[in-house]
């Protein structure tokens, strides 16, 4: 039954008409600045959300957790994500300071892995972050109790209500569960899509994430 909705793997000619024109093998020195390129260029090409990433946790039981979640600043100290800290993923944190990442560009046909040592930012960047965003998204932060069970749509549209009411027109202060992780690498992989499933796999890895970077080809 599922044989209708999955495709089939591609044929020699449609390999050949999708790679006419190669990209060159991936080669970089240190993986920020190829980083940092890659996702210029996804600017470019992603018509949704070029910054998405899935984060992958785990839970108490050792049981893996993942979500889609919106990148929101990066450089060499890692990659920075919010979130209200009693959420599913906050408390795996708590549990667990780790975490994987994957962002996949389908539009130009690659992906970059990452995986590290997760802490808090400061509050100074919670703080700057929080009042950066929409004044409903900041009620929104107040009035939805994330991953816990909602009776219904229109509890969660009355706590909102009820939030803009109490802040009115003044200033909304950041909630003290709401802040941002900062993933710290230990491991980034380029992954680039080439012909016949033969792509093409450039792993950076060091030991602490203050250490040193070394780069390892990979086969496919």
């Amino acid at each position: 039954m599922t044989d209708s909705l999955i495709p089939p793997s591609p044929s020699a000619d449609e390999y050949a008409e999708a790679h006419a024109a190669h990209e060159a093998e991936i080669d970089a020195g240190e993986p920020f600045a190829l980083f940092g390129q890659w996702l210029k260029d996804a600017g470019a090409k992603e018509l949704n959300d070029p910054n998405a990433m899935a984060v992958a946790t785990v839970d108490a039981d050792g049981l893996p957790d993942v979500r889609m979640v919106l990148l929101k600043d990066f450089d060499e100290a890692g990659f920075v994500f919010y979130t209200n800290t009693l959420s599913a993923k906050g408390q795996q944190l708590a549990q667990d300071p780790k975490a994987a990442l994957l962002f996949h560009w389908k539009s130009l046909r690659r992906q970059v892995r990452i995986r590290g040592e997760v802490m808090r930012v400061s509050d100074a960047e919670a703080d700057a972050y929080f009042h950066s965003r929409a004044r409903q998204s900041q009620i929104g932060a107040w009035a939805s109790d994330q991953s816990r069970p909602l009776e219904n749509r229109f509890a969660l549209e009355k706590k909102v209500a009820e939030y803009g009411l109490k802040f009115g027109l003044g200033k909304i202060d950041r909630p003290p569960h709401w802040t941002g992780f900062r993933v710290a690498p230990l491991s980034i992989e380029f992954w680039r899509d080439k012909p016949f499933r033969l792509h093409d796999r450039l792993q950076f890895r060091r030991e602490t994430t203050s250490g040193n970077w070394s780069r390892t080809r990979l086969y496919p």
